[in-house]
Protein backbone atom coordinates (compact mmCIF):
# COMPACT_ATOMS: atom_id res chain seq x y z
CA UNK A 1 0.00 0.00 0.00
CA UNK A 2 2.74 2.26 0.40
CA UNK A 3 4.48 1.67 -2.35
CA UNK A 4 1.31 2.64 -4.17
CA UNK A 5 1.05 5.91 -3.11
CA UNK A 6 4.69 6.44 -3.40
CA UNK A 7 4.64 5.97 -7.06
CA UNK A 8 1.44 7.83 -7.11
CA UNK A 9 2.90 10.53 -5.39
CA UNK A 10 5.81 10.68 -7.50
CA UNK A 11 4.01 10.95 -11.01
CA UNK A 12 1.45 13.49 -9.42
CA UNK A 13 4.28 15.69 -8.89
CA UNK A 14 5.74 15.05 -12.25
CA UNK A 15 2.54 15.76 -13.85
CA UNK A 16 1.83 18.53 -11.76
CA UNK A 17 5.50 20.24 -12.30
CA UNK A 18 5.03 23.24 -9.45
CA UNK A 19 5.20 20.60 -6.34
CA UNK A 20 8.76 19.93 -4.66
CA UNK A 21 9.53 16.85 -3.29
CA UNK A 22 12.76 15.04 -2.23
CA UNK A 23 13.95 11.73 -0.60
CA UNK A 24 14.87 11.44 2.78
CA UNK A 25 16.02 8.37 5.09
CA UNK A 26 15.79 8.42 8.83
CA UNK A 27 19.17 7.04 9.29
CA UNK A 28 21.21 8.29 6.11
CA UNK A 29 22.37 11.77 4.71
CA UNK A 30 21.50 13.37 1.58
CA UNK A 31 25.08 12.11 0.34
CA UNK A 32 23.86 8.71 0.64
CA UNK A 33 21.04 9.02 -1.14
CA UNK A 34 23.11 8.97 -4.82
CA UNK A 35 24.90 6.15 -4.17
CA UNK A 36 21.34 4.22 -3.31
CA UNK A 37 19.83 5.43 -6.67
CA UNK A 38 22.83 4.47 -8.76
CA UNK A 39 22.68 1.01 -7.51
CA UNK A 40 18.90 1.29 -7.54
CA UNK A 41 18.82 2.39 -11.11
CA UNK A 42 21.65 -0.46 -12.03
CA UNK A 43 19.35 -3.45 -11.14
CA UNK A 44 16.63 -1.80 -12.86
CA UNK A 45 18.62 -1.55 -16.18
CA UNK A 46 19.83 -5.43 -15.43
CA UNK A 47 16.48 -6.55 -14.44
CA UNK A 48 15.57 -8.98 -17.36
CA UNK A 49 11.92 -7.63 -16.99
CA UNK A 50 13.04 -4.14 -17.27
CA UNK A 51 14.79 -4.82 -20.80
CA UNK A 52 12.95 -2.73 -23.65
CA UNK A 53 11.14 -0.81 -20.28
CA UNK A 54 9.34 2.45 -20.87
CA UNK A 55 10.96 5.46 -18.66
CA UNK A 56 7.79 5.74 -16.60
CA UNK A 57 8.15 1.77 -15.43
CA UNK A 58 12.06 2.25 -15.07
CA UNK A 59 11.67 5.07 -12.82
CA UNK A 60 8.71 3.25 -10.55
CA UNK A 61 11.21 0.41 -10.67
CA UNK A 62 13.90 2.67 -9.08
CA UNK A 63 11.02 4.50 -6.98
CA UNK A 64 10.24 1.26 -5.19
CA UNK A 65 13.81 0.24 -4.67
CA UNK A 66 14.66 3.26 -2.87
CA UNK A 67 11.65 2.81 -0.96
CA UNK A 68 13.04 -0.83 0.00
CA UNK A 69 16.11 0.55 1.05
CA UNK A 70 14.38 3.14 3.39
CA UNK A 71 14.23 6.28 1.38
CA UNK A 72 10.98 8.37 1.43
CA UNK A 73 9.02 10.93 -1.04
CA UNK A 74 8.62 13.97 1.26
CA UNK A 75 6.84 17.39 0.18
CA UNK A 76 9.12 20.27 0.63
CA UNK A 77 7.88 23.14 2.43
CA UNK A 78 8.68 26.40 1.27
Amino acid sequence: MFVIRLIMLSVVLALAGCGSAEWVHPNKGQENFVTDYNACESAAYNDPKMQGGVKLQIQQYIDRCLAKKGWELRETTR
